[in-house]
């Protein structure tokens, strides 16, 4: 007999190498941890400064849209065609606010947990909802809406038209970036 027909597919050096192969198939596993520790921090630092964002951003944004450049647009935008565009778009802008505040009220428990460091499931779903509606949201705005109003508030002073809608713009470049720094 040969050394290898001696040793059974059931012997203790069998035994041996089969435990090798499964710490070593665990030991790979681990090996994966120091990428998965980094996007689980990745996670909860971008859950964190979501958060603090879109409440100060987001909201805000919305609540000045709302308040000051939607009855400014409408209270100047010319009766008749002008008006009814205008009005079409101011409430179903505002509309889309109720809307993706309501997605943001659903989503936002579970980041508030995430960002305190606690495993939770994000509906990834409802996720991508949010930021596709956001981004229609916003490049409506940008298309039709922020032309329009400067095309109406700019009758009166062009230059004040123009101020009026970089100031906007900026006010709400600045809140996002707070919110992001997270003060």
């Amino acid at each position: 007999m040969t050394a290898d027909s001696n040793l059974s597919s059931n012997s203790p050096i069998d035994s041996f190498s089969s435990c090798h192969d499964g710490i070593i198939s665990h030991l790979n596993r681990f090996g994966e941890i120091t990428s998965l520790v980094k996007a689980a921090t990745s996670a909860r630092k971008i859950a964190e400064d979501t958060v603090a964002f879109f409440r100060v951003a987001v909201f805000d944004h919305h609540s000045e849209e709302e308040r000051d450049l939607f009855p400014a647009v409408l209270a100047n935008a010319e009766p008749g065609e002008e008006q009814s565009i205008a009005r079409t778009l101011v409430d179903g802008l505002t509309a889309e606010h109720r809307e993706i505040e309501s997605q943001w009220v659903r989503l936002e428990p579970k980041l508030v947990k995430l960002a305190k460091g606690h495993i939770v499931e994000i509906d990834e779903a409802a996720v991508q909802k949010l930021v596709d509606q956001y981004t229609a949201h916003a490049r409506l705005e940008e298309r039709e809406f922020l032309p329009l109003a400067e095309k109406i508030l700019g009758r009166r002073d062009p230059k004040m038209a123009a101020l009026g809608l970089a100031l906007h713009t900026r006010h709400a470049f600045r809140a996002a970036r707070r919110g992001l720094r997270g003060s």
